[in-house]
């Protein structure tokens, strides 16, 4: 991770009351100190370790932090991950944080490589969406690239996806990708999203550099993207829309022959990745 967000990581401390830890503050000498290690307790991908790092350090700089472990390993249940020391206070005060965002992210990671397991061999490439937690986007998506994943476009700004509403307000497939071909920069792809063959066609038409196939059974993925191959083979093609996780259902959406298979449920529906803070 090339910047760790510092002013995300005091909000969370200040949101948990880590300052004002009463159970710690009454339980804990002020003069102890103590060591611990964070374990895994499941298998999985572990992504988040420089934040959980950093969350200690901020907390209390005389906390020294060794991973064990990189972002993006694998790892089994019952791997130390990183060794701890420092007063015993701050730990247990800045522990769940830590926890909270190695666990999220990690949990993103771990769902990540097991759907890029599930399309291995084919052409396929697995995609995030934009559908994140608010002001989690860049760790979100970090997470997904440490579980072997891509990241589709960060934002509004950084790529142009014309979707349903945008067609219908711009009046059409035609009138849509024009507009977007006169003003987008000349770099920039145009990408539209089709829900039937007849949309396809009419994307092809009006010159789509990739098209998104939005919502369509495996049969009707096949199609298209033999129809797509046959009269546009430069263009890029896209599956999304409900295809979930499942290895099985992935498998065979990437046997279809499309580029790539973006998924909301990486980042909306990943489980938290188990890991516990254990004191020596």
């Amino acid at each position: 991770m090339s910047k760790v967000p510092i002013d995300l990581i005091q909000r969370a401390l200040a949101e948990d009351g880590a300052e004002a830890d009463i159970t710690t503050l009454c339980t804990v000498p002020q003069d102890q100190w103590s060591e611990g290690s964070m374990l895994a307790r499941q298998p999985g991908v572990i992504a988040g370790l420089q934040i959980a790092a950093e969350t200690f350090r901020l907390f209390d700089e005389r906390i020294v932090t060794e991973p064990l472990v990189q972002d993006g390993a694998a790892v089994c249940s019952g791997d130390v991950l990183m060794q701890l020391k420092g007063p015993a206070r701050s730990l247990l005060s800045a522990e769940r944080v830590a926890l909270n965002f190695l666990g999220r992210l990690s949990g993103i990671a771990t769902v990540t490589a097991q759907c890029v397991n599930a399309v291995e061999g084919t052409r396929a490439r697995i995609l995030d969406t934009r559908k994140t937690t608010p002001c989690l986007r860049s760790l979100e998506k970090f997470a997904v690239q440490m579980g072997g994943g891509h990241n589709h476009r960060f934002g509004l700004h950084d790529g142009i996806l014309i979707k349903d509403n945008h067609i219908k307000a711009a009046g059409g497939i035609a009138p849509a990708i024009s507009a977007a071909r006169r003003q987008a920069p000349h770099l920039l792809k145009i990408e539209i999203e089709c829900e039937t063959l007849a949309e396809v066609e009419q994307a092809l038409m009006a010159g789509a550099d990739v098209i998104l196939l939005d919502n369509m059974d495996v049969d009707m993925l096949r199609g298209a993207v033999t129809f797509i191959r046959q009269r546009g083979p430069q263009v890029l093609i896209e599956a999304s829309g409900n295809i979930g996780t499942n290895a099985t259902r992935l498998a065979a959406v990437a046997a279809t022959g499309v580029d790539f298979i973006s998924l909301g449920a990486l980042t909306h529906s990943a489980p938290n990745f188990d890991i516990s803070l254990e004191f020596s």
